[in-house]
């Protein structure tokens, strides 16, 4: 009888898993793997079953942008350190690269708005904050961009293959100062970050394995004429090395698959998956256990996201509404899901930064610490700003005291990655004006009837924390449920 029970339950639940998944499994898919969903795509997904849905999103990856890139990605490079003794010059170099850095973010929030695969954006994103580069030290916007193109190539391609690619790229070798280490002076930067952020992690490596690794990687510099990469082989360090155990004349190549033959690789990664994608917490069973997965797939990166997706853990009730929006998902998730796409995404770029996400400047190795670090009182407000801007009626001026002393915050100090906080604000608010919220045509593109319900399953994850007044009507209904804390969840 307890067989029979058993198996009657197992029948249930393989069921259950094979049905539509319906549209509130179909948001929580499209809302984690992307930024927002629109009611059109959610319904079009939630026909199809979990394991359907989550094969559809794998194999609509793409490794190229669909956006046009900006025209300067393809100039010479151009070095403000050559005009110490022309101040003026200098000046307006350095003015040339804030526009060209905020040009080529708002390109980035034009392709995670038009993308026909937003999990590929997120997954460049994710690489972005792994391999945490900026501009303010890059320079070169050109730099940043083969560096944004690289980390698109291979969001779902292959991990070994990505950290073979960025260890050789030049956008990271200046960030990490290895372009000038050399023979007798290794720099001991990239080495230490490779191991500690980008693999293995804290507390699964000695000093004397940094050192050693340094050495290792002498000789990888960057040409500065073109910005591509350069060995210099009278820079290498050729004598015997010992790493983590492996013993020999080790160069950079083989410093990289001894860590990626380390069993700690593939679960640092998993872990992070599961803080991307899941919940705050970790699970080590099942972070393990996809780790496994991942060695299993030689890293390939698709068999784990499968593994993420098609998990227990990422349906169960218990991790949905449990992240916190980051200003990317601010931005862009209210972009898409309201149906608004503007022509200048200058004045995006500038609010995700204002809120604490300033696109190709994190703010240091480590990448944006994200979770509860993305909500303090100040950034709130921006977020409440920005929201209420886009949902106000047109002739109601936006009040924009906390974001402009946020935006003056954000860019102190940091002359090559934006332009003051002042300027960038009256930019924002010329800007904004093209953002607002058209509601007659977004709720007529919902069809009819629509109700309290399916908008209010569009637009949160999560019921709302305060009561929405019945009498407010559909439109004023949507601008309450915005302003609701449990907007700032997915």
């Amino acid at each position: 009888m307890r067989l029979l029970y058993a198996a009657l339950l197992l029948a249930a639940s393989i069921g259950a898993a094979a049905a539509p998944m319906g549209y509130e499994d179909a948001r929580h898919l499209l809302d984690r793997a992307g930024f927002g969903a629109t009611d059109r795509e959610i319904r079009d997904f939630a026909t199809l079953e979990r394991e359907q849905a989550v094969d559809r999103l794998l194999a609509g990856a793409r490794a190229e942008a669909v956006t046009p890139p900006p025209a300067f990605v393809d100039d010479p490079i151009e070095r403000p350190g050559k005009l110490r003794n022309d101040p003026q010059a200098r000046k307006a170099l350095l003015a040339k690269l804030v526009q060209q850095g905020l040009e080529l973010r708002s390109w980035w929030l034009q392709e995670m708005l038009d993308t026909p695969s937003p999990l590929t954006e997120r997954m460049t994103l994710f690489w972005h904050n792994h391999f945490a580069t900026s501009q303010r030290k890059v320079r070169a916007p050109q730099l940043m961009y083969r560096q944004n193109a690289l980390l698109r190539r291979e969001a779902l391609g292959n991990f070994a293959t990505l950290l073979h690619g960025i260890a050789k790229d030049p956008a990271m070798l200046v960030w990490l100062d290895n372009a000038k280490s050399r023979k007798g002076a290794p720099n001991e930067n990239f080495a230490r970050e490779v191991m500690e952020l980008f693999t293995l992690g804290v507390g699964h490596y000695g000093e004397p394995d940094v050192k050693e690794a340094a050495r290792a990687f002498t000789g990888w510099s960057v040409e500065p004429a073109t910005g591509a990469y350069r060995y210099r082989p009278f820079f290498h360090d050729a004598g015997e090395k010992v790493v983590l155990g492996h013993r020999g004349n080790l160069d950079g190549d083989q410093v990289l698959d001894i860590l990626l033959e380390r069993p700690e690789t593939a679960h640092f990664i998993a872990e992070k998956m599961w803080r991307e994608f899941v919940s705050p917490t970790p699970d080590e069973t099942q972070v393990e256990s996809w780790a496994r997965t991942f060695r299993a797939a030689h890293y390939e990166i698709k068999p784990l996201l499968r593994a993420v997706f098609l998990s227990d853990a990422f349906w169960s009730s218990a991790n949905r509404a449990t992240l916190v929006k980051s200003p990317v998902d601010v931005v862009v998730g209210t972009l898409r899901i309201f149906d608004i796409h503007p022509a200048d995404l200058r004045p995006g770029a500038i609010a995700c930064a204002v809120l604490g996400q300033n696109l190709f400047a994190p703010p240091n190795v480590k990448g944006w610490p994200g979770g509860d670090a993305w909500i303090d009182s100040a950034t709130l407000l921006g977020r409440e700003q920005f929201v209420d801007r886009i949902f106000r009626t047109a002739d109601l001026g936006m009040q924009p005291v906390a974001m402009q002393a946020s935006a003056m915050q954000a860019e102190k100090g940091n002359a090559a990655a934006g332009a003051p906080g002042a300027r960038l604000q009256r930019l924002m608010q010329r800007g904004m004006g093209a953002y607002a919220f058209n509601d007659r045509r977004w709720l007529a593109s919902l069809g009819t009837p629509h109700n309290t319900s399916q908008v209010d399953r569009l637009v949160l994850a999560t019921a709302p924390v305060d009561p929405v007044p019945a009498n407010l009507g559909m439109a004023g209904r949507v601008r309450a449920l915005v302003a609701d804390p449990a907007y700032q969840l997915k």
